[in-house]
């Protein structure tokens, strides 16, 4: 599947849906491709990287070759870059890419050599996030569209991006609802905002010094905010390995901080972090996959047992897990995208943050519940975790590559 998607230096999420590179995609994408051709794994990240932006953000998709079946393609963004791409980014898993990466790699000195020209990028990503998405240097970062968490149309968002208008957007066709059943998308009132927010930002010429003020959506996602952590503490562990010295400093202290920054996201009720309305500074009540996910980061043990109760009580309704929304709310959709689904590519991420923690019982136990749903229903985007029904697109690139993870064993062992 990883080859099928292939596109020589850089891997599609699968064909049709989705026909270009997205960010965090490639990095899952090289993860898994480094259990069979690690050369290949670095071109990935390299690829993605080689279409920074000189400020330091790395675009959540780039547009290698023109294709129209996709919506919003590269007129609607109008980033104005020598390479198309989009003019948000995606959470930053680049860092933890890169430490797994190292840690398969059969020849050290030809992965020190990549990883040392990759350092200095994504060093300045991070340096980006805490310069244009944190102005009051709280330790957290914010998201300014809902694209940017990677689950665009989370419950998460819906009080926030309520504020968001829908006036004054040109006419479009969406092309995903010609690809999947469009019950299973965002609707259309949700893409009438996405779209604002994107004309919104392009009329400010894609300035990232003014785009996180300007944007009536600011919202701090505790699990993007714990992948750029992890990503933090990686990429120290690799700056020091390979003597660079001030940014591994740098980046301990980015992720020390924001890893403190987390508690004030945490609720005792729900068991798990909530995100942060940054405009109105509260916290949103909405138990979501987003506030399960923060285990990823260096968290306190008592709350990644907190974390892992939630997820064994989730377990006694759903079949699957885990569901991206808790089956509590009213407003959980087992077949909507981020609204109730299970995505492997997070059951990994949370796996791992909980075989780090010590609680290799849950973790197991997602592992199994990711497997069993591949072998019901194949390679899917995403799947309904009442029944296991196959949803989105199919033959998922980074679907595959997570199961090549859980069969090696890694986060845990696998049956």
């Amino acid at each position: 599947m990883l080859k099928e998607n292939d596109r020589g230096t850089y891997t599609v999420p699968t064909k049709g849906l989705y026909p270009f590179q997205w960010n965090w995609d490639s990095c899952f994408t090289a993860i898994g491709q480094a259990h069979f051709d690690q050369n290949r794994a670095w071109t990935e990240i390299e690829t993605l990287f080689a279409h920074q932006w000189p400020d330091g953000m790395v675009p959540h998709i780039v547009f290698h070759v023109y294709d129209d079946g996709y919506f919003p393609g590269p007129d609607v963004w109008r980033t104005n870059r020598p390479v198309k791409t989009s003019g948000i980014t995606q959470p930053p898993i680049a860092g933890f890419a890169l430490r797994r990466l190292y840690e398969m790699s059969t020849d050290k000195q030809m992965a020190a050599t990549r990883i040392k020209a990759l350092l200095g990028p994504i060093h300045r990503w991070h340096q980006w996030f805490y310069a244009c998405r944190d102005p009051h240097a709280q330790g957290l970062v914010a998201i300014i569209h809902p694209w940017e968490a990677g689950r665009d149309n989370s419950i998460d968002w819906d009080e926030a991006f309520a504020r968001v208008p829908t006036d004054g957007i040109d006419p479009y066709v969406r092309r995903d609802t010609q690809h999947a059943d469009p019950a299973h998308r965002p609707t259309k009132e949700q893409y009438d905002r996405y779209l604002w927010l994107v004309q919104h930002f392009r009329d400010l010429d894609w300035d990232n010094t003014r785009l996180h003020d300007a944007s009536p959506f600011q919202v701090v996602d505790p699990g993007f905010n714990a992948i750029l952590i992890r990503s933090c503490a990686d990429l120290a562990e690799m700056a020091q390995l390979l003597g660079e010295t001030e940014i591994a400093e740098q980046n301990r202290i980015w992720a020390r901080t924001g890893a403190q920054a987390l508690e004030a996201l945490w609720s005792d009720p729900h068991g798990q972090y909530l995100c942060l309305d940054r405009v109105t500074g509260r916290l949103i009540d909405s138990a979501s996959i987003g506030g399960i996910m923060a285990v990823i980061a260096d968290i306190p043990p008592a709350r990644a047992a907190a974390i892992a109760r939630t997820i064994e009580r989730e377990a006694e309704r759903a079949r699957f897990v885990v569901p991206s929304h808790s089956l509590d709310d009213p407003r959980f959709d087992s077949k909507r995208y981020w609204r109730g689904p299970v995505w492997l590519v997070v059951n990994y991420l949370i796996a791992t943050g909980l075989k780090s923690a010590g609680e290799v019982r849950t973790a197991e136990k997602i592992v199994r519940s990711s497997l069993d749903l591949i072998a019901l229903s194949g390679f899917a985007e995403y799947y309904d975790p009442l029944d296991g029904e196959p949803l989105g697109g199919r033959t998922f690139t980074w679907t595959a590559a997570v199961v090549l993870e859980f069969l090696a064993g890694h986060p845990v062992g696998a049956r």
